[in-house]
């Protein structure tokens, strides 16, 4: 059983999700070893989580596929959060065999890794993307599994390798959630989603035109069957999005193998984003309808009972909280960690 004070190895643990999580952790009694290759994130996010918590966090810069590296990293944890990957749809579409490598293959070797040191407990990152195009809505954990992306094709895979190796050993405590749309940012707007180059999501893009750093929005697709025409996703406030690892490592006291939905149950379309967006920031939003994106589905939300009914957890944060943390990182990091 995970236990307060023990610690934990956060792999990817200096991305948006990862520091945010790192932080909840440190405020409930855990300590943490971050593990990263800074490709996509900065270690300025972490002297910020030491900031808000004024504690200490370990931290090693490393590959996922090093896995002498992380050998030595992972001494003396207890479990893992497992973050590391890449994650953009349209890039995925675009680079195949760099997602295959880095997170199908950078998850076999860190779970080769934890048997070789004797941990049996993980917490996967997971996505939406494995329900595919949604033949029925809200989506459960029930829906049939399939992929439109690479990018979803490596999630899928993972969970096929998780589900695989609980089977060779039913010793294993395996969380697999699946996240919808992470948004929003920690309070204090000392941390939130600072993405390399032009945004792959929604809110960090509608943020960044806000604050001037982007003339506009393009919104992939006005011709959806939605209310508007534009995409419907489901989205999660990143600080609800933490509290579900926290309760997942405490659900993890015996040995499974559980894939959950992370999300509120409720579907926002593109235009709905925009407007919250613009009341919350007192900023107009220019955008553009443009041609769709390869990969991309209409709609997508949760049916989010079973996070309820066997975590104990389900999402706090309203639309309006979301937009309102976003918008106070932005205002006042314009340029992200730099």
């Amino acid at each position: 059983m995970i236990k307060k004070n023990q610690k934990i190895l956060l792999t990817g643990g200096a991305g948006y999700i990862g520091s945010h999580t790192c932080i909840q952790l440190l405020e409930n009694g855990y300590s943490v070893v971050v593990y990263d290759n800074l490709s996509n994130s900065s270690i300025e996010a972490i002297r910020r989580v030491e900031q808000i918590t004024g504690q200490s966090v370990e931290f090693v810069e490393g590959d996922i596929r090093d896995e002498a590296t992380l050998e030595r990293s992972m001494r003396g944890c207890s479990a893992v959060i497992h973050f590391a990957g890449l994650k953009a749809v349209g890039e995925s579409v675009e680079k195949p065999l760099e997602y295959y490598d880095n997170n199908v293959h950078g998850t076999l070797c860190l779970l080769r890794t934890m048997r070789r040191c004797d941990i049996q407990t993980i917490v996967f990152s997971s996505s939406a993307t494995v329900y595919g195009d949604p033949q029925y809505l809200p989506l459960d954990e029930a829906h049939p599994l399939s992929t439109t992306n690479p990018y979803g094709a490596t999630k899928l895979m993972v969970e096929d390798i998780l589900r695989d190796l609980y089977k060779s050993d039913d010793e294993w405590r395996i969380a697999i959630l699946r996240y919808f749309n992470p948004v929003g940012s920690h309070k204090s707007g000392l941390i939130g989603e600072d993405p390399s180059g032009i945004p792959n999501n929604l809110m960090p893009f509608i943020s960044q035109v806000a604050v001037g750093k982007r003339e506009y929005l393009s919104v992939f697709g006005g011709d959806y069957d939605t209310t508007d025409g534009t995409g419907v996703r489901d989205y999660i406030h990143v600080e609800d999005l933490a509290d579900a690892h926290l309760k997942a490592l405490e659900y993890l006291s015996h040995p499974c193998c559980e894939a959950i939905n992370i999300g509120t149950g409720n579907g926002y379309s593109v235009l709905d984003m925009v407007k919250s967006f613009e009341e919350a920031s007192g900023q107009d939003i220019v955008y553009k309808i443009v041609d769709r994106r390869d990969g991309d589905i209409a709609s997508c939300y949760a049916k989010a009972t079973k996070a309820k009914k066997l975590l104990g957890w389900e999402a706090r944060y309203t639309l309006d909280n979301m937009c309102r943390d976003t918008w106070n990182w932005q205002k006042q990091n314009p340029n992200g960690y730099e």
